[in-house]
């Protein structure tokens, strides 16, 4: 690890946490002009996940910072006019389509290294290729068909081909139609003056490492690296010349470093009071999460039943610059089910509150149920509120 310069700053737990809470849009006026597509420019990237309790994560997180923009306009905003492409960064990410070319690392990277073990039949990669030049944007289903006729994992020839030429660069995603990728050549989806591997590793780290330090405001060598999965050597290469300045955070413990920018003038604004997804990129790092809010959380949905402490898919409520309680959520209908709600004391009732009538007005549920809550005394009280 290089040795840390002398802080440009001392900053207080309380500046670095609204400094993050501003470059990750949640701290002051949203810029509703420039949409979800200026969420996505600010984030850099926004992850997908197959999980759909409230709605998937890639509608929730626009959501969360512009409040109730139509769903179908989240859809289209990845989707439509190649502003976007699909890759792998934090993990499976919807990414601005300005960043093609800072991935071409990652691209290299993927062509010079074994694919999961998973043999593909002479002549497979080719056809899937020449299929999509004749035929146009297709599934693999459309292509031949995504699997054999074992388990889940047992991707057939079209499925590791297709998905073998997306982590090269020669396929894109250009569609999520029922959850399924729609690929496309990527000669035809990304535009001519982006499509190219023309910059070297160095210089492709250094832009993500700085996008990574504008989007999070401030942070640690760990949480900057791992908002697009580099390495810790990768981070220290670069920063320098990333432009990103060190800083010191009263607690943390930890050398940061912070957006030049960021420290330029002080965090102002209204908060936003919303439920979050657990893959949102202001929470996804449990140590950030624990150090910048004091809030431990893990997703639960992968933990067996009988061991889930805050439910399946528990969604962090923010309100006021803070982690105020936890909603599992679940739809019945056109109720919001609330399945078990746990809240940081009596002040966090009407945030709590709030975010549920605000996420049942934007799925179309006109009605909320609150079926547990940690706290029972605090029961009637949020229901009251919802009332």
């Amino acid at each position: 690890m290089t040795t840390v310069p002398r802080p440009a700053a001392e900053l207080s737990a309380d500046d670095a946490r609204r400094i993050a809470l501003r470059a990750q849009g949640f701290l002051g006026a949203p810029d509703r002009r420039a949409g979800v597509r200026g969420v996505l420019r600010g984030l850099g990237q926004v992850q997908l996940d197959t999980i759909s309790v409230l709605a998937r994560s890639h509608e929730l997180i626009p959501y969360a910072r512009l409040g109730a923009v139509g769903r179908t306009t989240v859809e289209d905003a990845y989707w439509t006019g190649s502003h976007a492409f699909e890759y792998w960064s934090h993990a499976a990410c919807v990414l601005p389509v300005e960043e093609w070319p800072h991935f071409a690392f990652r691209r290299r990277a993927y062509r010079g290294r074994p694919h999961w073990g998973h043999e593909l039949s002479a002549g497979a990669y080719d056809k899937v290729i020449d299929q999509l030049r004749a035929e146009g944007p297709r599934t693999a289903t459309e292509l031949g068909g995504a699997k054999n006729k074992g388990e889940w994992w047992d991707w057939s020839d079209t499925k590791i081909a297709v998905e073998r030429a997306l982590m090269y660069g020669e396929v894109v995603v250009v569609e999520r139609r029922g959850w399924k990728r729609v690929y496309d050549l990527a000669e035809r989806a990304i535009p001519q003056t982006l499509l190219h591997d023309d910059l070297d590793d160095t210089e492709c780290v250094r832009r993500l490492v700085r996008q990574a330090g504008e989007a999070l405001g401030v942070g640690t060598r760990a949480d900057i690296a791992d908002y697009h999965r580099l390495k810790g050597e990768q981070f220290d290469a670069v920063v320098e010349a990333a432009g990103l300045v060190p800083v010191t955070v009263a607690g943390w413990g930890k050398p940061a470093w912070a957006d030049p920018a960021a420290l330029a003038t002080e965090p102002r604004g209204r908060h936003r009071t919303t439920l979050l997804s657990p893959f949102d990129s202001l929470i996804w790092e449990r140590p950030r999460t624990e150090r910048i809010f004091g809030f431990t959380h893990r997703l639960e949905a992968y933990v067996p039943k009988q061991k889930r402490i805050h439910g399946y898919f528990a969604m962090p409520v923010l309100a006021g610059g803070r982690l105020v309680g936890r909603v599992d959520p679940a739809r019945e209908g056109g109720t919001l089910v609330a399945r078990q709600v746990s809240l940081d004391g009596p002040k966090a009732v009407p945030a709590v509150a709030r975010a549920l009538r605000e996420a049942a007005e934007w799925v179309g549920c006109d009605a909320v149920r609150v079926e547990r809550v940690d706290t029972p005394g605090l029961a009637k009280d949020l229901v009251a509120a919802l009332g």
